[in-house]
């Protein structure tokens, strides 16, 4: 019971600071950031897989681990794609 009440502080937490990191962020470096933000991810989905294809772990853990996958990839293919349209406007025609 204390761990989970532990990680549950820390998740709030991160949560906040990483609103303030967000807000402060000005929107010249919006781009560089988010292309960062998706090497990371990256790293996510790496993770993901793991946990989805453990064969000692419960039903549980694989369900969860398919949905973070799935969430994963959604977040890595739409960032790329959201830095690909925003560095476009930058190409001269």
């Amino acid at each position: 019971m204390d761990t989970m009440v532990l990680l549950f502080a820390l998740f709030v937490l991160s949560l906040f600071l990483g609103v303030e990191l967000i807000t402060k962020v000005p929107p010249t470096l919006h781009t560089p950031l988010m292309s960062g933000t998706n090497a990371i991810s990256g790293i996510t989905l790496v993770g993901a897989v793991l946990a989805a294809g453990d064969n000692a772990q419960s039903w549980l853990v694989h369900a969860l681990g398919f949905i973070a996958v799935f969430a994963a990839t959604l977040n890595v293919v739409g960032g790329y794609l959201v830095t690909n349209r925003m560095l476009a406007m930058f190409k001269r025609k």
